[in-house]
Parts: structure tokens; sequence; C-alpha cells
């Protein structure tokens, strides 16, 4: 089941996000990574910063978040995150999926370059990597690294969905 969550459940989301995050150990720069990943302070700054949470609830239990952030002219995916139990269930498909019917505009997404499988997820899903001077200014918008780190090019990767770019190249 999907709902929209709020305040009062970041202690469930700061779960999930936790639990998911552990795959980025070994995998992100090591000064990058922190315990917890996503610490409750950090749920409630990006609640109060516009970040609209929705989850996907199953048997009970929270199984997946995921953010949407309106910032300027773009829709940020934000956060997106599956417990390791429920991943490959189809649980962030069906987050992003409804996320993508809650806007009109070009969506855009921030991950770690080195967390492939979350890229392959993306590009599965119609998303393409950019780079910030062939997005159409889309990437410039997100501003940070997951989890608020500060955004440098070594840890930072952008993929938007394929009406983000503006550019006369050919669409795939």
């Amino acid at each position: 089941m999907l709902l929209t969550l709020d305040v009062a459940d970041a202690d469930e989301i700061c779960l999930v996000v936790n639990d998911a995050a552990a795959a980025y150990r070994g995998a992100i720069p090591a000064d990058r990574w922190r315990e917890p990943y996503m610490p409750l302070e950090e749920v409630h700054e990006e609640i109060g910063a516009g970040v609209v949470f929705w989850g996907y609830r199953r048997g009970g239990r929270l199984a997946g978040v995921m953010g949407l952030q309106q910032v300027r002219d773009v829709a940020l995916i934000r956060h997106a995150y599956t417990r390791t139990s429920e991943q490959g269930a189809g649980v962030g498909s069906a987050l992003l999926e409804h996320l993508r019917r809650q806007t009109d505009r070009p969506l855009l997404v921030g991950t770690w370059k080195a967390a492939t499988w979350a890229v392959r997820f993306y590009e599965r899903r119609g998303f393409r990597l950019v780079s910030d001077e062939r997005s159409g200014g889309c990437s410039s918008a997100i501003g940070r690294c997951p989890s608020g780190r500060s955004r440098n090019r070594s840890c930072s990767g952008h993929l938007a969905a394929t009406q983000c770019a503006a550019s006369s190249e050919p669409q795939p």
C-alpha cells in the first residue's frame, strides 16, 4: 500500500533508510559514510525543506520510502530506499511510478556514482545519466549529495528523465 508519510513517521523512515544504506558502505568514499547514514534530525530537516515522503507498506511495516521535492522548474527524487529484505520485490518501482504521477515537471535524481545498482535501477526505468553541462540546468537544482553531504564531482551522479535534458541531441 502506498501512502504519504510525515514527521510522525520519521523514526520509521530512518529505519528503512539506514537499513538500505548499508549497501553504500565500502562503495562510497569513507569520508562520506556515517552512522547512522541518515539521522532522525535530517529527516525532520528534509521534511521542513519541502521533501514529501511517500512510503510503501507491506505486511504492517514500511518496506520502502521515496521523497519528492519541487525545486525551481524540476522535481527531485530524494531519499529513495527499500529495506534490504524487500529489494527486488517491486517496492522501489511502485514508489517511483507513483511519484512520477505526482508531478508534471522534469524529474531529476542525484545518487552516488559508485552506487552502480542505483544507477541501473533508474536507467531501466527511463532515466539517463547526464553531466552538469548537458543537463540543461537541471542538475544544478540538486545542490548536494544524498544525506546532506557537500556535492562534488566524485560523489554525485545525476540521472534525469529524458524530458529533462534541454539539448538538441536525440533522446534514447
